[in-house]
């Protein structure tokens, strides 16, 4: 059997093929991983031969892709806002899309002095500990109802050296002190049960808690929404990741809650993904 890395990343590609929509991605950084350097470094040793512990190792991460596992989880890592973060199957795996939920606050928080702000649902802690690197001046909090992502997302603030943030077990506002906040903002779940458009692999391996919600994946953006105003300060911020399709409803019930100044943002492929107001 030939064991050159550009063989076996080649018949690798060929067996994810029906499985990925990204195979060359995923068999490189699998073997990368395994050997412990770089994708690019795998193209300079294309004809170097695998050690046979090491194609045990590929093979089993292999496996495992091929059943669906998504490669974060294989990793057990993922880059966020240039962070690269601590994930498992207790967290959901952050998108590049949410990094807009991310831009918006830094937009928002441009102005501000030493902003009080609040994550609602921070499963691996990427949006609170990308804010807390762009803005080291902030105050911030973040909560899940989850003790398992919010071990994940205490040890990637410790790793990163972002301690700043305090992580509060909290079911959205439940377990919050009696305080106020500049902007509070959230990416939670707005998947409606059994919607086909969800990857079946996201359905099988990514913490249900974290995907759907009632009401057509509304439920819970209802009621961040209407509980919000009673945390916010004179005239701050909320922020909320959501559906594709969700956005009018969502700036409806802004409005019904007191918001202004309702905008709804897109993300790089041009969905609108984010939406958010002032309270009045």
């Amino acid at each position: 059997m030939d064991e050159r890395i550009g063989v076996v990343l080649r018949q690798a590609a060929a067996r994810l093929a029906e499985c990925s929509d990204s195979v060359a991605l995923d068999v490189e950084l699998l073997l990368a991983s395994v050997l412990d350097c770089s994708r690019g470094q795998l193209l300079i040793r294309s004809e170097y031969r695998l050690e046979a512990g090491s194609r045990r190792r590929f093979e089993m991460l292999l496996h495992r892709r091929c059943e669906g596992v998504p490669v974060a989880y294989l990793l057990e890592r993922r880059e966020f806002w240039s962070l690269e973060l601590r994930v498992t199957p207790d967290v959901l795996i952050p998108r590049p899309e949410s990094e807009l939920l991310v831009e918006q606050a830094l937009r928002v928080l441009h102005v501000a002095t030493a902003p009080r702000v609040l994550e609602l649902g921070t499963g691996s802690g990427a949006i609170a500990l990308a804010l807390a690197q762009e803005r080291p001046d902030a105050q911030l909090t973040a909560t899940d109802c989850s003790a398992a992502a919010l071990q994940v997302a205490r040890g990637n603030a410790e790793r990163l050296g972002l301690q700043r943030v305090c992580f509060i077990d909290s079911n959205w506002f439940s377990a919050l002190p009696a305080q106020r906040y500049d902007l509070i903002l959230s990416n939670p779940p707005y998947v409606a049960v059994g919607d086909p458009a969800l990857q079946s692999a996201v359905a099988r391996h990514e913490p249900a808690i974290a995907l759907y919600a009632e009401d057509a994946g509304l439920a819970e953006l209802f009621a961040i929404i209407a509980a919000a105003p009673a945390y916010l300060a004179a005239h701050g911020t909320l922020l909320l990741e959501h559906g594709t399709t969700q956005d009018e409803t969502v700036r409806v019930r802004l409005g019904q809650a007191g918001f202004v100044d309702i905008e709804t943002w897109p993300d790089l492929a041009g969905h609108p993904r984010v939406s958010g107001g002032r309270l009045a």
